[in-house]
């Protein structure tokens, strides 16, 4: 027997024993002298609301009913619970009558069986809403770590991509000093391999804490200087709540190596890396400028970092989270990116949130 199994037939005895004792600590509350067969009758009714339910249940889920939509389902319950009051009702009568409990004159008595069967169909229906419940957000519980497996496969894929840019990039840098300058290519991958180390550990998390990842982009500008040597410029300008937030891994990094590679590196002056952040309400705010101007077909040839970036954050924050780059005057261009606080889909565990708004 399966684990659902199990727990179907846990609720279903547990549930109309329950219906059964309640129904027999009423019948002593009614009268003091409750008799024996008074009592096995009451124990039949409930195994009998027990075994009809059940059959009703395996009825409905070769007819699949429910897939149905919401009108045709109720319609088809309430016809359902109808049939299933009044069968219950005269399926009492054989043990009512090996008790010495039946009257005929009562049982068949129009207003008792209306009457009683009323009853049934109540308690018939709210099985069948109970039932329904119970199904549905096991359903929708079952389409959210089915959403959130889909969700983690694209989000590995993603990162797959995107550290093999990332190394392909730097060892490029490092190979430009190889011949020009040994000492400081030397110097350069002693800076890889810390940014690697950084950047494998941040990747286990899923998400990284703020610090950790401006801690990659310091190394990464490290590094590039390097190369660029007094044509590379930064500026950090860090509000102190940034550390409490987390980001997915790489993301600013690939924003910055961005405009190095597709800005400063254009410029023969060189230029200048900003970052900066703010709070506003309970989002952070990033924002990064460089030297250089956004141009059609600098966008396009940006490609997997910027497409990737985008993804990661509708993924993980869907729209609570934003991202614009834009040109700006001065020749510099802005990349802004807005954090929520909580993420909808949660890296780490692979975790789906569900949103009052998307329920």
């Amino acid at each position: 027997m399966s684990k659902r199994q199990r727990l179907y037939w846990s609720l279903q005895i547990g549930g109309w024993f329950l219906y059964a004792l309640i129904q027999i600590v009423a019948s002593i509350l009614a009268s003091s002298a409750t008799s024996p067969e008074r009592i096995i009758f009451l124990l039949y009714e409930s195994l009998l609301c027990l075994l009809v339910t059940h059959f009703f249940r395996v009825f409905m889920m070769p007819s699949r009913w429910l897939t149905l939509r919401l009108g045709v389902l109720g319609l088809r319950t309430l016809l359902s619970v109808f049939v299933l009051g009044l069968v219950v009702y005269f399926l009492r009568m054989p043990v009512s009558l090996l008790l010495n409990l039946f009257d005929a004159e009562v049982a068949f008595d129009p207003a008792r069986i209306f009457g009683l069967s009323s009853v049934y169909i109540v308690i018939f229906f709210l099985w069948c809403v109970l039932y329904f419940t119970f199904h549905y957000i096991d359903q929708y519980n079952k389409s959210l770590k089915y959403e959130a497996s889909m969700v983690q496969i694209e989000l590995n894929n993603l990162k797959s991509q995107l550290n093999p840019h990332f190394i392909f990039n730097a060892l490029n840098s490092i190979r430009a000093l190889v011949d020009e300058n040994p000492v400081k290519s030397k110097q350069a991958i002693n800076q890889l391999s810390t940014i690697l180390r950084s950047s494998l550990a941040a990747d286990k998390k899923g998400l990284t804490k703020f610090d950790e990842e401006l801690r990659i982009v310091k190394d990464y500008l490290g590094l590039e200087s390097i190369r660029f040597e007094e044509r590379l410029k930064t500026e950090f300008n860090i509000h102190p709540d940034s550390h409490d937030y987390h980001v997915p891994p790489l993301m600013i990094q690939t924003i910055v190596e961005n405009g190095i590679k597709h800005g400063i590196s254009k410029l023969t002056s060189g230029g200048i890396i900003q970052l900066k952040t703010h709070i506003e309400g309970d989002k952070l705010i990033i924002r990064i400028r460089n030297s250089g101007q956004l141009t059609r077909t600098a966008g396009t040839s940006e490609g997997l970092g910027i497409k990737n970036t985008k993804q990661r954050l509708r993924i993980i924050y869907g729209d609570d989270a934003s991202f614009r780059i834009v040109n700006e005057s001065g020749n510099f261009v802005l990349t802004e990116i807005v954090i929520p606080p909580r993420p909808r889909y949660d890296v780490t565990v692979g975790r789906l949130y569900a949103r009052a708004d998307e329920q």
